[in-house]
C-alpha cells in the first residue's frame, strides 16, 4: 500500500496542478488581505461568508475533484491501472491509497490559503480554527466521493463539477432534504457553528456536521473497493 501510495501522489503533482490551484488559493489569500485593510463594520462576519462563499463553496470542492478523480481516473484512462490491479494488493488498499495521496495534496493546498485568508482578514481564533476544521472535514468528504467518481467515469470532471456547481450550488436550497445530500451544507455548518455567525443552510448540528462527511467518505471508499474489485480494468 505504500509502494501505491508513492506512486499516485507522484502522478497527481504536477506544475500545471500546482500552479492553476496555487493561484486560486492566492486568490482567497489577496480577498482576505483585501477585507481585513478595508474598515468593515463587521469584519468577523464579513471574513466568515468570504471563506463560505469562496472556500467552502467552490475553492475546497474543486481542489478535491481536480486531485481525488485523477488518483485512479488518470491511470484508468492511459491504461496504466492494470498493473496496479495486476500487483498481490487487496482493491481496498489500491482505494485508500489513492484516497490518502489525494487528501495528502488536497488538503495542504487548500487549507493553507483558506487559513491565511482567515488570519488576514479578521483574526479571529474562532474563524481561523473553524476555517481549518471545515475545510479539512470538506476536503476529506469532497476526496473520497471523487476517487469513486473518478474510477467509475471517464467524464469525472463534467461530473465532479456539475454536482459542485448545480446540485450544491442550486438545487441543495431548495429544501433540508435535499441540503443534506450536499458537503457544503456540513461543512458550512461546521464555520456557522464554530464562529456564530448564521449562514445559509448551516442548520445541522455539530456533530451531525463532523461525523456524517466521514462516514460518507467510507461508505464512498467501500463502493469504490467494490467496484475495482468487480470491473475489468484493461
Amino acid at each position: 500500500m505504500t509502494a501505491v501510495y508513492g506512486v499516485l501522489a507522484q502522478t497527481l503533482v504536477t506544475r500545471s496542478r500546482l500552479l492553476a490551484l496555487g493561484a486560486l488559493g492566492l486568490v482567497a489569500v489577496a480577498i482576505g488581505a483585501a477585507q481585513g485593510a478595508a474598515d468593515l463594520f463587521d469584519p468577523a462576519r464579513s471574513a466568515t461568508r468570504l471563506i463560505d462563499a469562496y472556500g467552502l463553496s467552490l475553492f475546497a470542492p474543486v481542489v478535491s475533484l481536480v486531485f481525488a478523480a485523477a488518483a485512479l481516473g488518470d491511470p484508468s484512462e492511459d491504461g496504466t491501472l492494470v498493473y496496479l490491479w495486476l500487483r498481490p494488493v487487496r482493491r481496498a488498499s489500491i482505494v485508500t491509497a489513492a484516497f490518502a495521496a489525494s487528501c495528502s495534496v488536497a488538503l495542504p493546498v487548500t487549507v493553507i490559503p483558506l487559513v491565511l485568508a482567515a488570519l488576514l482578514s479578521s483574526g479571529e481564533p474562532e474563524l481561523v480554527t473553524g476555517t481549518l476544521v471545515s475545510s479539512a472535514v470538506a476536503v476529506t468528504a469532497y476526496c473520497a466521493l471523487f476517487v469513486w467518481l473518478g474510477l467509475k467515469t471517464r467524464r469525472s470532471l463534467v461530473w465532479g463539477l456539475a454536482y459542485i456547481l448545480i446540485w450544491e450550488g442550486f438545487v441543495a436550497r431548495a429544501g433540508d432534504t435535499a441540503a443534506k445530500l450536499a458537503v457544503r451544507a456540513y461543512s458550512r455548518s461546521i464555520l456557522s457553528e464554530m464562529t456564530d455567525v448564521p449562514l445559509n443552510l448551516a442548520e445541522i448540528s455539530f456533530g451531525a456536521a463532523i461525523a456524517v462527511p466521514l462516514l460518507v467518505a467510507v461508505a464512498a471508499l467501500a463502493v469504490a473497493s467494490r467496484r475495482l474489485a468487480r470491473q475489468d480494468v484493461a
